[in-house]
């Protein structure tokens, strides 16, 4: 049956959700740089204002100091010096040792050497904050007589409203990130669906025209002239060909049962089945190291991995060269299998889209080779499968690490 999508290379699934992802962090900076600028302009305005009352602060020191009406002087100290109660200050004299202070955490219970320590530490914070503003005593001729020195430093309000947009958009991150999460999970969860549903189906709609292909069999083996001949031999083997894949598509959705086996001979069995029905100017050589390297695998789920990643590389090659398959063994508790080939490689800009549904490079394909191929790997053996290496027009490697056998 023809492929409707013929004429396209490439079936990206994803492509709306990569565009959805990058639209919405897009949006997110723009939210983020809005909102720090909008409250930064906010910090700006109220650091100003609190600048602004410090100098009144000071003018109304020099004020009271010389004035004689009591009146006046009581009504500005309890408007404007007693109402601040937000920004700490710390009146000093000319050589800089604090004489007075407002709106600190200083214990009344504490010795006057450790008020006197934390007033300095205090002092040095203010200086490093703010300039120090000027407070002149004069006579009543206008001469100074005196001077002193008012620090002050950023109100509680205005260094919360610094950090304020960065706690914010913190906050916001983590519930992106957990939405995130529960949407990948979500999604993930309903692909699987999916792909048990198809396999199921597909196991389903095999069964029928297998059982009539075995029942002929049958009917042709016990003919004399026919019982002997390659063609019943060689069609009995795709029977039980379809036997297997019909297994296989059964068992996905299921957990498989993972057997010590050697690796080499599952990879070597699937080798022989398919020589025969790929070119014959395709050479596969098998080589483990050494030969008897077992894993922890399904072999008719591994079985498929290989059969596979065969078609694909003698897609790859356009019918014709040499596939190399190395088994050793990796790390503890690990074995490696390499798959290379010499074909036309993958570009370096479609490396990380070679397992999505959909990928491929050929007009008839559906691009779910590969992908069944990791989740045979990752899903069913948590193991590992990736592009090693791949050159244009040298070949490329994919690299498969299983659980060692025990």
């Amino acid at each position: 049956m023809p492929n409707p999508f013929k004429n396209t290379k490439s079936i990206d699934f994803y492509s709306q959700d990569y565009r959805l992802k990058w639209i919405i962090i897009f949006v997110a900076v723009i939210i983020s740089i809005v909102s720090i600028y909008y409250t930064n302009i906010l910090v700006s305005k109220l650091k100003d204002r609190e600048q602004r009352l410090i100098e009144l602060y000071a003018k109304t020191l020099e004020y009271i100091s010389n004035e004689s009406n009591r009146e006046i002087v009581q009504f500005i100290f309890q408007e404007i010096i007693v109402e601040n109660n937000t920004i700490p200050i710390i009146l000093t004299d000319g050589a800089n040792r604090p004489l007075n202070f407002r709106n600190l955490d200083v214990n009344p219970e504490w010795p006057e050497s450790v008020e006197d320590e934390y007033l300095l530490e205090k002092l040095a914070v203010m200086k490093e904050e703010h300039e120090p503003i000027l407070v002149t005593f004069r006579n009543e001729n206008g001469d100074v007589i005196d001077y002193q020195f008012l620090y002050y430093q950023n109100s509680f309000l205005l260094s919360q409203l610094k950090y304020y947009p960065y706690v914010q958009l913190s906050i916001i991150a983590i519930f992106g990130f957990l939405a995130y999460l529960a949407f990948s999970y979500s999604k993930t969860a309903e692909q699987n669906r999916v792909w048990v549903g198809l396999a199921k189906e597909t196991a389903h709609q095999l069964g029928t025209p297998l059982s009539s292909l075995m029942a002929w069999m049958e009917y042709m083996k016990s003919d004399p002239d026919l019982q002997n001949k390659e063609m019943i031999v060689e069609l009995d083997k795709d029977i039980h060909r379809l036997e297997m894949i019909t297994s296989r598509f059964s068992s996905i959705g299921s957990a498989p049962i993972l057997n010590n086996e050697n690796v080499g001979d599952a990879i070597r069995a699937t080798i022989v089945y398919l020589q025969r029905r790929i070119s014959s100017r395709v050479k596969i050589n098998v080589d483990a190291k050494p030969p008897n390297i077992r894993a922890r695998i399904n072999r008719p789920l591994f079985e498929w991995v290989i059969e596979n990643l065969c078609k694909n590389a003698v897609d790859a090659m356009g019918g014709a060269g040499n596939i190399d398959v190395v088994v050793k063994k990796g790390q503890e508790n690990e074995v490696v299998v390499d798959f290379s080939d010499t074909g036309k490689g993958i570009p370096k800009s479609k490396l990380k889209q070679v397992f999505n549904p959909g990928y491929t490079t050929k007009t008839r394909g559906w691009g779910l080779g590969l992908t069944l191929v990791k989740r045979i790997i990752e899903n069913y053996h948590q193991g590992k499968i990736f592009i090693k290496k791949s050159e244009p027009d040298r070949g490329t490697t994919f690299r498969i690490i299983l659980q060692s056998g025990m």
